[in-house]
């Protein structure tokens, strides 16, 4: 991190968390962080679901809510972008405040709602998008909808001619009775119908599914059966959790939303590999949750992950943050000896289980 880095995420943090984040977005798209442009090399090419990445550390679904830094996140080293939530109507999301920084533990808690610009608005956005990207999209339903399930299709319906892939998100804690989709009956139909709609567009497009933490064991055994029957291209593990424990910093525990960074991390990497072993490496997997070093990155690699995200980590690091994780992968790959992202897939899945 810069000097310049430095004193603009001091100054943030001293201002309302949301408010900050807004700024950071206009300070991206204003051309004011420095960015380093595509990171890549033999071993970080990774081909994840039929994409083909330059390197498997993507960004996460939440920084760019409504597609609108598409240009500067190219640029900003990941090896893939995922924007949204996305729901067809605008919505305005829950009540302020809603996002909370938990410094001491370096995590957030957020209690957004899938507030978004809605549809169309985004596909305006990623009509204008950067080819040489590979982006997607992350799929929601509206609070209000009277059919959540179709509320999935209709999004990728409206924007999936401009993506590279599409995430179902039934993992939020944020919109009521949402993870209730994600019980085997309700999951089943719900991707069916996803399915249906992205043949519709006559186009190869991956689909994924983001999935809780908080999942009990038949429920990820039913997550990896329903992902075979369906044939979803990836899972994504995971999502925010409502869990406290251990948590340091003040009244943090009492606070609703769900919990991502470092507090994540562990939980997230043994769901991670459970889930490697439940589906017996057929179905690849992006390992979220605390990722906030290239050292991390490596471990959710080695438990059962093809490609890993990040996004709360920016938070307490900036985005500078980013090719020093893609960079340090490289190295820690070649210092064990692999030729590749693919090579070190699940080699160290056991020690998590």
């Amino acid at each position: 991190m810069n000097l310049l880095e430095r004193i603009g995420l001091t100054a943030l943090h001293r201002i309302d968390p949301e408010t900050g984040h807004g700024l950071a977005l206009k300070a991206l798209c204003k051309g004011l962080v420095p960015l380093p442009g595509q990171i890549t090399s033999p071993r970080l090419r990774t081909e994840l679901a039929g994409l083909h990445l330059p390197n498997p550390v993507g960004l996460a679904a939440g920084f760019d809510k409504n597609a609108e830094a598409l240009a500067p996140l190219a640029r900003a080293g990941f090896g893939f972008i995922e924007v949204g939530a996305i729901t067809p109507k605008p919505q305005p999301g829950n009540p302020k405040p809603r996002l909370f920084r938990l410094t001491e533990d370096r995590g957030v808690i957020n209690r957004f709602g899938f507030n978004n610009d809605g549809m169309e608005a985004a596909r305006d956005r990623l009509a204008r998008r950067p080819r040489d990207a590979v982006i997607g999209l992350n799929l929601g339903a509206n609070k209000d909808s009277a059919d959540r399930m179709g509320d999935f299709a209709r999004v990728l319906q409206c924007c999936g001619t401009y993506l590279d892939f599409a995430t179902v998100n039934v993992s939020s804690p944020n919109t009521e009775r949402l993870r209730d989709l994600q019980g085997k009956v309700a999951l089943m139909q719900l991707l069916l119908g996803v399915m249906a709609a992205r043949d519709e567009l006559r186009r190869p497009l991956p689909v994924f599914l983001k999935i809780a933490p908080d999942l009990s064991e038949a429920e990820l055994a039913d997550v990896a059966e329903v992902a075979a029957v369906t044939g979803v291209d990836a899972i994504i593990a995971t999502n925010t959790t409502l869990r406290r424990d251990g948590l340091k910093t003040k009244g943090a525990t009492g606070m609703q939303g769900g919990l991502s960074g470092a507090p994540l991390f562990e939980m997230s990497t043994r769901v991670l590999a459970r889930l490697s072993a439940l589906t017996e490496g057929k179905v690849p997997l992006i390992g979220v949750g605390g990722v906030s070093s290239a050292e991390e990155a490596y471990a959710k690699i080695c438990a059962g992950a093809s490609a890993v995200q990040l996004y709360s980590a920016l938070v307490y690091h900036g985005m500078s943050l980013v090719p020093g994780i893609v960079r340090g992968l490289d190295r820690l790959l070649e210092r064990d000896g692999f030729e590749t992202v693919a090579q070190a897939v699940g080699c160290q899945r056991e020690e998590w289980l």
